[in-house]
Order: C-alpha cells, then structure tokens, then sequence
C-alpha cells in the first residue's frame, strides 16, 4: 500500500465511511505519483532521394492542379510567342503549351520552363514558373529572362519579330 498523504486524509475517511473499499482505490489512486509518459519512437528519417522524390511529386501535382484565371487568360492573348533573338546571339523560344490554354513553354539554354502570366501594374506581360522562381517579361521593346530566387538576369535585350517592328516603326517616325 502506498503512503497516505495528509491532503488525501479526509477524502479517505469520508469514502471509508460512505461507500467503502472504493474509495479507498480512488484516495490511492490521488496519492500516488503519475506515471511517466510512454517514450515515442522518432520517426524514421528519410533518404535524401526519398526526399526528392517526394519534392518532384508535390511540384508535378501542383503544376497539374495550377488554375488560370480569366483574367491570366486575357494577358495570355497578348504574349509575343517566337523566337526572340537575344543579346550575345541567345536565343529564347516562347510557345504555347498544347491543351492548357494560358501556359506557355519558354526554353532557353536548353532549360524548358512552364509559364503562366502574372498579372502586373504597369502593363507588362509577365510569364511565371513559380516551381524555379523563372520569369519572362515583355514590353514593348525588349523581353528579358530573370531568375527571381537568386535576383539575377539570366538573359537580356530579347526581340521577338513584332517588337522588332515596333522599334523600327518608332525610330521611322522620329525621322
């Protein structure tokens, strides 16, 4: 039997006396230290291949899943899709994606990127790939590639044909 604290006392002797040994139990059960929580296994760490397996998994469904929005699908009615000739004779090949209306597929260095437009403040046609941090941005003069994750250009002064001949018509009329 384990020792009796004086806390306990009262409520011992008034179970004693209204309903007996059950009280008794539960008095003990009081006193009595709690016991120490079962030990949890950790769980079983995975394998970095594992792990990026399980990354490329999560980055498929959610480019499998990504919504466009009527509003992405006009911007998308404005993408210069092409060949654009770029500074250092780079080149950047922009073209839609076959039943996905609103993606484009932008390839550059033999890197393909799945884009999506990005609504913008100033006008600009901005192309996403959310999953690497990509953009392309067109304005009326030049297009350029940047990388958001590391805050870098990876390519500048792009021109598709129509922005060629919009620089053309521009310089003609300044004659």
């Amino acid at each position: 039997m384990s020792r009796i604290t004086p806390l306990a006392l009262p409520l011992l002797i008034a179970g004693l006396v209204t309903t007996g040994g059950a009280a008794l139990a539960q008095a003990q059960t009081q006193t009595q230290p709690a016991a120490k929580p079962a030990a949890t296994k950790k769980p079983v760490s995975q394998s970095r291949k594992e792990l990026k397996s399980e990354a490329k998994g999560l980055a498929l469904a959610t480019e499998v899943t990504e919504t466009i929005s009527d509003n992405q699908l006009a911007i998308s009615n404005r993408v210069l899709t092409g060949t654009a000739q770029c500074e250092f004779n780079q080149t950047v090949s922009v073209t839609p994606v076959q039943n996905k209306p609103g993606h484009f597929e932008v390839v550059f260095n033999k890197a393909a990127y799945v884009m999506t437009p990005q609504e913008t403040t100033t006008g600009a046609v901005r192309l996403e790939d959310k999953r690497s941090g990509v953009v392309w941005l067109q304005i009326p003069v030049k297009s350029m590639m940047m990388n958001q994750k590391i805050g870098q250009r990876m390519v500048d002064g792009c021109t598709l044909a129509e922005q060629r001949a919009a620089v053309a018509a521009v310089t003609a009329a300044a004659r």
